[in-house]
């Protein structure tokens, strides 16, 4: 059975021409016109491999409907729009989208995001992850990851974090102490998988602090190095 794919899309010759070019790289494809019906289609079907959201869907925009996917689901989401202005992508990205592509975009472009989105729910399955690594040492409640589980804890309570928050978190916490550059990031995290601008590591950090620190605006975790990049401080 081939990956599963959820479009939600308003323009049905969009639709149908993504469907169809999707089915022939092997993917099961369902398709919703709105953002309405792709909600309804999470809750009775549960969440795809991967989404592919456009950002004007009608009465309910991609950018709410991406907020309300991510309060259920870790479901790796890309936009495809045509909207290409830089506050677009950041909101978008806020939102909790994975990735972004402008449209007009070519098939394979597509394709080669999502084995990327993809290729990241695999870290968690890989042999070579390493032991559980303490973000927190809070006596009360301890934030603890767990490359190897695929989730991070804060006590015996999940904190739930979007694949790219996942993988980015893991790339910084597994180099303690090292200042990681936004192109570095970009990289690793993203497999050459986004060629956009770099504040996308921003827009990506700034959301997992407000998951992970006790005080996103006084960060402790993940460590701003001004001008150089990102800095996982490991509790002393």
């Amino acid at each position: 059975m081939g990956a599963t794919l959820l479009i939600v899309e308003d323009d049905d010759r969009v639709r149908a021409a993504l469907r169809m070019a999707l089915e022939d790289e092997g993917y099961e494809v369902d398709e919703a016109p709105d953002a309405e019906t792709a909600l309804d289609h999470l809750k009775r079907c549960g969440p795809p491999d991967v989404m592919i959201v456009d950002l004007v869907l009608g009465d309910m925009d991609g950018f709410t409907c991406i907020r309300q996917v991510r309060r259920d689901h870790d479901v790796p989401i890309i936009v495809v729009s045509a909207r290409d202005d830089t506050h677009d992508v950041v909101a978008a990205l806020e939102a909790g989208a994975d990735d972004y592509v402008t449209k007009p975009f070519e098939i394979k472009e597509i394709t080669a995001r999502m084995r990327a989105l993809r290729r990241r729910a695999g870290v968690a399955g890989e042999p070579s992850a390493p032991v559980d690594i303490v973000l927190d040492d809070d006596p009360k409640a301890p934030l603890v990851l767990s490359p190897a589980g695929g989730v991070v804890r804060r006590g015996d309570k999940q904190v739930h974090l979007t694949l790219t928050e996942f993988r980015l978190l893991c790339e910084l916490a597994q180099s303690p102490g090292m200042v990681l550059s936004r192109a570095v990031l970009l990289e690793r995290v993203w497999d050459r998988g986004f060629f956009g601008d770099e504040r996308i590591v921003d827009v990506h950090v700034r959301r997992l602090r407000t998951k992970i620190e006790r005080d996103s605006s006084d960060p402790r975790i993940v460590v701003t190095v001004r001008g150089l990049g990102y800095r996982f401080d490991a509790p002393r």
